[in-house]
């Protein structure tokens, strides 16, 4: 095989028998392989008069055992193809569940959000100071992650500017959510009645965002949206027994 690739590379052999007629004296014959991936090519000569010379033939016979080819010469992109294929194929990844999951897990997040903000100054208990905080830093992040992926699956993202009442208490699909009048009892309480009043209204919250989070569980599509709800029941499934506990104390 080494002698095939050799001989296909160079041409036919030059032979010094004198019986055998030879090429014309002084003709230089120049065989080349042009590669298109921006390679150099390979320029080999064969003088007719004249044997190869050794330096011809040492290069020629470390090109045919380094196995290279002419079609080392392109660049094999069907790796980055099925990259971007697969990259695109998990954008989108979703439907109508997912969507609804995220466009209504968010603003339901927000006001998780904004009532634990309001134990600053306002809770006396260390422990639902904790608390607040704990939920503060796992929603914030969490309402990013859903605000990237409506973005990415070219979906409406809520404004977070709705007023309690059109997203609250009775509103059907938003289980758990306070209404202005709930807020506005939060906001106005100190001391220990703002702990229990926080941990009541927060196990409600709460309940009402596992309920969401099981619906996405059962019909979505999205396997990081399914993740996120499985992961909302297990972390406030938690913290409802916590909050049970404070209250029971």
């Amino acid at each position: 095989m080494v002698e095939a690739a050799v001989a296909d590379v160079v041409g036919p052999a030059v032979t010094t028998d004198p019986l055998v007629p030879r090429p014309a004296s002084g003709r230089l014959e120049e065989r080349s392989s042009t590669c298109t991936a921006g390679h150099q090519p390979t320029v080999l000569f064969t003088d007719g008069d004249h044997a190869l010379t050794k330096k011809t033939l040492a290069a020629v016979a470390l090109l045919a055992a380094s196995g290279l080819t002419l079609t080392a010469c392109g660049d094999d992109t069907s790796g980055d193809s099925d990259g971007q294929a697969q990259s695109s194929d998990t954008a989108t990844s979703f439907n109508d569940a997912d969507v609804t999951f995220a466009q209504q897990m968010i603003p339901h997040h927000q006001q998780a959000v904004e009532m634990a903000q309001m134990a600053d100054g306002r809770a006396t208990s260390a422990e639902v100071k904790e608390l607040a905080e704990n939920i503060e830093a796992a929603q914030g992040p969490e309402i990013e992650t859903m605000t990237n992926w409506l973005e990415e699956w070219g979906q409406e993202v809520p404004s977070g500017d709705m007023e309690h009442g059109d997203m609250g208490h009775g509103g059907g699909d938003m289980a758990g959510m306070m209404d202005d009048e709930q807020m506005s009892d939060l906001e106005d309480a100190m001391g220990g009645s703002w702990d229990q009043m926080f941990l009541e209204m927060m196990i409600e919250h709460h309940e009402g965002a596992i309920e969401m989070a099981e619906t996405e569980v059962d019909e979505g599509e999205s396997p990081e949206a399914v993740a996120l709800a499985e992961k909302i029941i297990t972390d406030q499934q938690a913290e409802i027994a916590l909050m049970q506990d404070l209250l029971d104390a």
